[in-house]
C-alpha cells in the first residue's frame, strides 16, 4: 500500500538559496524538454531522454537530475494524453482543447522536483538529508518529522521524494510502501451517505455535519471574488495567501472524518460500504448555487481516506451503486421519490416507515454492501 510522509526542511539561508535555484534550472530543463517534446512530437521517455540528455547536461544538470527533468515532461504529456480522451479540455476542435493541443506543457519555477536515492540520502537517526542541488552535495540538511513519521520511513520509504516549495518553506514528499493488513471477516457492514448538508452520514447514526464547513467555503468564495474584482497588488498578495487554504481545510476534515468512520468500525468488526460515486459530476443536474458546491467539494477524497485508512487496520471495504439509495425505504425495500419530502426527512408512502433521510440511505448501503460481500465471497468459495 503505497503512502506518502512529508516532512520538513530547515535549511540555513545558503542552504535555502541553493535548493531554490536547483529546482528553478530543474523546472527550466523540465520546460525545455517539453518544449523539445512538442516540436518534435517525440514524448515517450526513453526517445525524448535520447533526444535531449545532452542538452539538459550541457545547461548544468547532473546524470539523475536530467533524466528526473526528462521524464517529469514525458509523464505531463502522458497525463495531457489521457485528459484530452476523457474530454476534460472540450471537444475535438473547441477553442480551449486547441489551445492545450497548440501549447508545450510549462512548468513553475518552483514546481516540485523528484530525486532518487543516487541524489537524495537519509540520515533518520540525526533527522538530516544530503541532497544534490546546483551547488554541488548539500549535507546534513535538518528536517522534522513526527515520531510515527519517522518510524514509517525507516521501516517502508522506498523509491522517489519529491522536493517541494510551498508556503515559503521546503517539504520532502517520501513514498512508503507499507504493507496491507489481512482483512478480519465483518461481522456485518456500516454503511456511509456522503452529502453536502451532510458531509457524512453513517447506518449507525452517526451525522458529520456540513454546517460549519459551508459557512467557511462561502466565506472564502465571498472573500476571492471581492479580491480578484479589486484587483490591486495587495489583493493579489492575499489571494496567493490564501492559495491552497480551503484544500488544506477540506483534506483535514477529511482525514477527521474518515478516521472516525474506520475507528468505529474497526471496533465494532464492521466492514464499511461506500457508495460508488464515480462520474457524479456528470451525472447530477443541480440549480447553479448546488453546482457550485458540489464540485468544490472532495468526496472522492473523502473515499479515498476511509479506504487507505481502512486497509491499514484490516477493515473489509466495498463499493455499491448508489441507485436510490435515497429513495428506497431501509425497512421494507419500497422505492418511491415521495418517500423523500425533503433534504432531511424520510417516510415511507407503503409502510409508513420515517427516519431521518440521510440514516435511511446509509442503512440501504449497508445492506448493499453486505449483500455485495456475501455474493462476491461466495464465488470465490466456490472457486
Amino acid at each position: 500500500m503505497k503512502l506518502v510522509v512529508r516532512v520538513k526542511l530547515l535549511p540555513d539561508a545558503t542552504g535555502e538559496a541553493a535548493l531554490r535555484e536547483t529546482l528553478k534550472l530543474c523546472n527550466q530543463a523540465a520546460c525545455h524538454a517539453s518544449r523539445r517534446a512538442h516540436a518534435t512530437g517525440i514524448k515517450g521517455k526513453t526517445a525524448l531522454q535520447r533526444l535531449v540528455y545532452g542538452e539538459l547536461k550541457a545547461m548544468g544538470l547532473s546524470a539523475q537530475p536530467a533524466i528526473h527533468c526528462v521524464r517529469k515532461a514525458a509523464e505531463a504529456y502522458a497525463t495531457l494524453a489521457q485528459n484530452l480522451k476523457a474530454g476534460n479540455y472540450g471537444p475535438p476542435g473547441s477553442r480551449r482543447r486547441a489551445a492545450v493541443e497548440g501549447a508545450p506543457v510549462r512548468f513553475r519555477k518552483d514546481a516540485g522536483q523528484p530525486f532518487d536515492d543516487r541524489s537524495l540520502s537519509w540520515q533518520l537517526d540525526a533527522r538530516t538529508i544530503s541532497i544534490w542541488t546546483v551547488h554541488g552535495r548539500l549535507k546534513g540538511v535538518p528536517f522534522v518529522c513526527s515520531p510515527e513519521q519517522a518510524k514509517m520511513l525507516a521501516a517502508h520509504r522506498r523509491g522517489e521524494s519529491d522536493l517541494v516549495w510551498r508556503g515559503g518553506c521546503f517539504y520532502l514528499y517520501a513514498t512508503c510502501d507499507a504493507p496491507q493488513a489481512p482483512e478480519y471477516v465483518p461481522d456485518g457492514f456500516t454503511g456511509v451517505d456522503l452529502g453536502i448538508v451532510n458531509i457524512a452520514t453513517t447506518s449507525d447514526g452517526t451525522v458529520h455535519s456540513g454546517k460549519h464547513i459551508n459557512q467557511v467555503r462561502h466565506r472564502n468564495r465571498r472573500l476571492r471574488t471581492k479580491l480578484q474584482a479589486k484587483g490591486t497588488k495587495s489583493a493579489k498578495r492575499l489571494l496567493r495567501h490564501l492559495s491552497g487554504r480551503e484544500a488544506r481545510f477540506a483534506a483535514d476534515t477529511n482525514h477527521r472524518i474518515s478516521k472516525s468512520i474506520v475507528t468505529e468500525a474497526q471496533r465494532t468488526t464492521h466492514g464499511i460500504a461506500l457508495e460508488d460515486l464515480g462520474g457524479i459530476r456528470a451525472r447530477v443536474r443541480l440549480r447553479k448555487p448546488q453546482r457550485v458546491t458540489l464540485h468544490t467539494w472532495s468526496f472522492a477524497q473523502l473515499g479515498a481516506f476511509i479506504t487507505y485508512k481502512a486497509q491499514r487496520v484490516g477493515v473489509p471495504v466495498i463499493f455499491v451503486a448508489p441507485r436510490y439509495t435515497s429513495q428506497g425505504c431501509s425497512a421494507c425495500g419500497h422505492i418511491h421519490k415521495n418517500n423523500r419530502l425533503d433534504q432531511a426527512t424520510f417516510t415511507c408512502t407503503l409502510c409508513g416507515f420515517a427516519e431521518h433521510a440521510d440514516v435511511n440511505a446509509a442503512r440501504n448501503i449497508a445492506a448493499r454492501g453486505a449483500a455485495g460481500w456475501a455474493v462476491s465471497h461466495a464465488a470465490d468459495d466456490a472457486a
